[in-house]
């Protein structure tokens, strides 16, 4: 929110030569956070100058730049016509222009920079002709400003427009803009009048609240006015979309008149630009009091305004020209019930603009419901400044008097007539008083706050506090306390006692480092997770996160079964996305986007993997009930909310793509394939302690015959490795033989719960013994290994498989697997004959167990 100082201190009493930076750091003590400063950056000679020559002078580099001389009158020093080059073409001979002598300094991003006399393009030029830019006003930098028509229809200005009139107080350099963060609790202070209340509580100044004056002035509702009806019948969380409307005419206006320069120039110095009288006055009074307002052409209207929801199959063309579809739960403004006019809150309607035939105008100030508001902005992407108010809540006090103003800015600025007939229907929502121990804020701050602070503070915010005598508070009586209704924030005892320590100052607070409790360290799953990180980052991948939240799209994209999918997971109530309405079954599901994303913009060799939460089952179909913020639920909502989330369980996801052994000057690279996700399943198995098989088997979104099923020595499902199917990459833009896999961390770390006792180290020499055994091509080698194992029995320490062979020395349909098998035993040292032995049982055990015969 950009405030003007001027326009400050019209509601707040500031200091004397008042400085930005000063305003900023009071704010900042009521936590305001300061986003920027404007203005008073441009120093030293600008001013007025009018041309008198202009001579275009086309250049090599096919540039044309004008030699201008200019009248400025005695600034120079000397009265004669000032010299330079100016690079724009939007003036003329005769026009009044801004100039910055030598001497002079104009903001720039990296600092204050000094205008001189410097030769350019074989000229002195003594000076420049200025753009918006270049002076800070605007980022306009296709021409120069020319003042005639900066100031054109206003009088006052045009007779100060003299050459050698100094320039900076003409166009508002010598005021200086503050810009602070509004929090999203904090929606008030989206005004001017917001921000000076807390300028006013910061520093102590008086404050004026300029809604007491306009809001005696308002006249009351009566039968004269328009006619308005609300009728939503479908409320959000059983609060109306609109709790009030009030509507105003204003007759015989001229729209096509300018706004008058003051307000074309806070409304620039607030970051809005100026369009035309009635959309100038709506934007100033939302600026200045926090109240969106909205103007109807009154000749467009044939009935009644009616305030509903959207019907099935509604459509209205916005402001913008864009033809949208409407929601069900779109808060409508209608014309006789029928005809959409306004998306309320967000944007109006393109049939019923104030265009330059205009004459009567309607003027719409009301308070809507901040979810419904919420929703709407977002379902049709128009983040507006009257949404961003409305969605954070609207002082709900404020419509009428709001109005009031909009319609003396017209009637004055636009020559128009009120009518008498006024239209103010509904009921807002008003604040619930709140019980506050007045001990609270000193026992939760810290910080002894005596009960008269509590009190003064409390009502110096707006709060309405019960007459209670100071020896009832010292004594722990309750304070009944009502927020003021800008305050919508403040709903609990704790949002009380943060303003308490706000207002009185948290520089208060003493910093003390807390001593933390005694505890048990991490837990097993906490461990286990941590070690998974670490394994993968020691691997070279990098961790990441990703949203959980997908759509139909991404499961058919991944070749699941749409229908089957669904009915394992959760719609959401509110998805930030209508394209991403559930919450997802799989890591893989999300991580693929970034692998999309880093390899579209160069990153062509990607290992990312993540650890995150996966929903199991559809849960119980009714959506969690929600509770007042700073209020423990009780038991009953708790058991509630407990049951309508669904069973969320970790998962591990991985994703290989690119080279995984990098080119360089020792040779070429590698890509990345099956073996290495599989080499990083087996290294986290080895890590834990758990001992994982890998078999052959078929699961989307994996490559059928390049999928492995990772299982526990009992059978229990962990999860599959491999490489995606080719129609997957296809579908989701990712490069070709890009690899994957998917964990459960859940089983992992139940496996691995037991500790992993240590072997003893064997001292005595190992003895190694090769075979070749000869099997089925379906045959996977797993189970080849398996049945090895089995029948070499606890003196085999180790077998590798080093040699896999196809070719016509064994028959066509079989392959031959050569492992290498190693054994030792405690406290003796094998024979050859023991060793021949335990190799033997080993190749008879896979002659039984898969038909593998021996080669020779």
């Amino acid at each position: 929110m950009r405030v003007p100082l001027d326009w400050l201190g019209e509601y707040a009493v500031l200091p004397a030569k008042a400085r930005g930076v000063d305003i900023a750091a009071d704010l900042v003590r009521v936590g305001l956070e300061e986003e920027g400063l404007y203005g008073g950056g441009v120093t030293g000679p600008l001013v007025v100058g009018r041309v008198l020559t202009k001579e275009a002078e086309p250049q090599r580099n096919g540039k044309t730049i004008n030699w201008c001389s200019l009248d400025v009158a005695a600034a120079n020093g000397s009265g004669a016509p000032q010299w330079v080059v100016c690079g724009a073409h939007n003036f003329e001979v005769g026009d009044l222009v801004a100039v910055i002598l030598p001497g002079g300094t104009l903001p720039t991003p990296e600092g204050p920079m000094e205008v001189t006399a410097r030769k350019t393009y074989g000229h002195l030029s003594a000076g420049m002709i200025c753009s918006e830019r270049e002076l800070g006003l605007g980022e306009d930098h296709d021409g120069i400003i020319v003042l005639t028509n900066r100031f054109a229809g206003d009088e006052e200005m045009l007779v100060r427009l003299v050459p050698g009139a100094d320039a900076i107080p003409l166009l508002g350099l010598d005021r200086e803009t503050v810009e602070v963060n509004v929090t999203p609790d904090r929606g008030y202070c989206f005004s001017v009048r917001g921000i000076a209340r807390e300028y006013a509580h910061a520093t102590g100044a008086t404050f004026t609240d300029p809604v007491l004056a306009l809001r005696a002035a308002a006249p009351a509702n009566n039968d004269a006015g328009y006619p308005v009806r609300l009728e939503d019948d479908a409320p959000i969380r059983g609060r109306a979309g609109c709790g009030r409307y009030v509507a105003r005419i204003v007759r015989g206006i001229d729209v096509t008149a300018p706004s008058p320069g003051w307000l074309r120039t806070r409304l620039t110095e607030a970051g809005m630009r100026p369009i035309s009288l009635a959309v100038d006055v709506t934007n100033y009074v939302m600026l200045g009091l926090g109240q969106p307002l909205h103007a109807f052409d009154l000749h467009t209207l044939t009935g009644d305004l009616v305030v509903r929801r959207a019907r099935a199959g509604e459509r209205m063309t916005t402001l913008d020209g864009v033809d949208r579809a409407l929601a069900p739960e779109d808060l409508l403004i209608t014309d006789g019930g029928e005809r959409p006019i306004a998306i309320a809150g967000v944007m109006g309607g393109a049939a019923t603009e104030v265009t330059s035939t205009t004459t009567d105008v309607l003027i719409e100030a009301a308070y809507f419901d901040p979810t419904s508001i919420a929703r709407s902005a977002r379902r049709h992407r128009l983040p507006s400044e009257a949404s961003r108010r409305f969605e954070r809540g609207v002082d709900t006090d404020l419509a009428a008097a709001a109005a009031e103003l909009a319609v003396q800015l017209l009637v004055r600025f636009g020559g128009g007539v009120a009518d008498p007939g006024v239209s103010d229907i509904g009921t807002p929502p008003t604040p619930s008083t709140i019980a506050l121990d007045p001990t609270l804020p000193s026992r939760r701050i810290g910080v002894d706050y005596p009960a008269a602070t509590v009190l003064k503070v409390l009502r110096e915010i707006g709060c309405a506090v019960s007459e209670v005598s100071e020896a009832d508070v010292s004594e722990g009586a309750a304070l009944a306390v009502l927020p003021p209704t800008w305050r919508p924030d403040l709903r609990t005892p704790l949002d009380l006692v943060e303003e308490v320590a706000r207002i009185d100052g948290y520089d208060k607070i003493p910093s003390i480092l807390p001593t933390p409790p005694g505890g048990r360290g991490l837990t097993h799953a906490q461990r286990v997770r941590r070690l998974v990180a670490t394994v993968l980052a020691g691997e070279g991948l990098h961790e990441m996160w990703s949203a959980p939240f997908v759509g139909d799209a991404r499961h058919a994209a991944l070749g699941w079964d749409v229908a089957q999918t669904r009915a394992r997971t959760v719609a959401l109530a509110n998805p930030l996305s209508e394209e991403q309405p559930l919450i997802r079954t799989s890591v893989l599901a999300t991580m693929v986007d970034a692998v999309a994303r880093n390899v579209s913009r160069g990153s062509k060799d990607v290992g990312l993997f993540e650890i995150g939460s996966v929903v199991t089952g559809p849960g119980s179909g009714r959506p969690a009930p929600t509770v007042q913020v700073g209020v423990h639920p009780s038991s009953d909502i708790l058991a509630a909310i407990h049951a309508a989330v669904p069973e969320q369980q970790r998962h591990l996801g991985i994703l290989l793509t690119g080279d995984r052994d990098r080119a360089g000057w020792w040779g070429g690279g590698r890509r990345a394939d099956v073996t290495d996700v599989l080499a990083l399943v087996r290294s986290l198995g080895a890590a834990l302690g758990v001992q994982v098989t890998l078999t052959p088997d078929t699961q989307a979104p994996y490559h059928p015959g390049r999928c492995a099923r990772v299982s526990l020595a009992d059978g229990t499902l962990v999860g599959h490795a491999g490489e995606l199917h080719p129609k997957v990459l296809l579908a989701l833009d990712l490069p070709e033989r890009t690899v994957g896999a998917e964990l459960s961390l859940e089983v992992l770390t139940t496996a691995s719960e037991q500790p992993t006792e240590a072997t003893t180290l064997v001292t005595s020499p190992v003895a190694y013994s090769d075979i070749a055994l000869v099997v089925d091509e379906l045959v996977p080698a797993a189970a080849v290994e398996e049945a090895v194992r089995r029948g070499a029995g606890a003196s085999l320490e180790g077998i590798a498989l080093f040699d896999v062979y196809r070719g016509d020395q064994i028959p066509a349909g079989h392959k031959s697997l050569a492992y290498r098998l190693s054994f030792r035993e405690v406290g003796r040292t094998l024979t050859t004959e023991q060793v021949s032995g335990l190799r033997d049982a080993a190749v008879a055990a896979a002659a039984a167990a898969v038909g593998a015969v021996q080669r020779t």
